[in-house]
């Protein structure tokens, strides 16, 4: 597409593959979790090349700099040409997944009835008295 066109944000972001769908794009949008130029921004909003978006998805938030437009969702690697993300967007989301590593505790609570693996090893347990 030509730089001089603009591009839906939903459609955008669709593209780019922050989103898996065009419509979480779109809810997302609504929602107040992507802004453009500080601005809390629509999904029927034009996005423009040089246009700087903040996302936020989860725990994460990136801060990109728009350098393509594209209706059309491509492989991962063009959809990486559509953007440039700032090294301290990198550098936060390398934090943030770091912080969250180190709060997630090493097993999982299991709920509800046991496994059969479970059963086998409380019935081993049980025969060696």
């Amino acid at each position: 597409m030509p730089d001089n066109e603009n591009v839906r944000l939903d459609k955008w972001l669709w593209a780019a593959r922050f989103f898996k769908t065009r419509s979480l794009a779109a809810a997302a949008a609504q929602g107040g979790k992507v802004q453009i130029g500080g601005d809390r921004a629509k999904p029927a909003r034009a996005v423009r090349v040089g246009d700087e978006l903040q996302i936020r998805r989860g725990p994460y938030e990136w801060a990109v700099t728009v350098k393509g437009l594209s209706t059309r969702r491509g492989p991962a690697k063009e959809a990486a040409l559509l953007y440039e993300e700032t090294e301290e967007s990198v550098r936060n989301r390398d934090a943030a997944r770091a912080r969250i590593q180190a709060e997630a505790t090493p097993f999982r609570e299991r709920g509800g009835r046991p496994t059969k693996k479970d059963r086998r090893d409380w019935a081993r347990l049980a025969s060696d008295d």
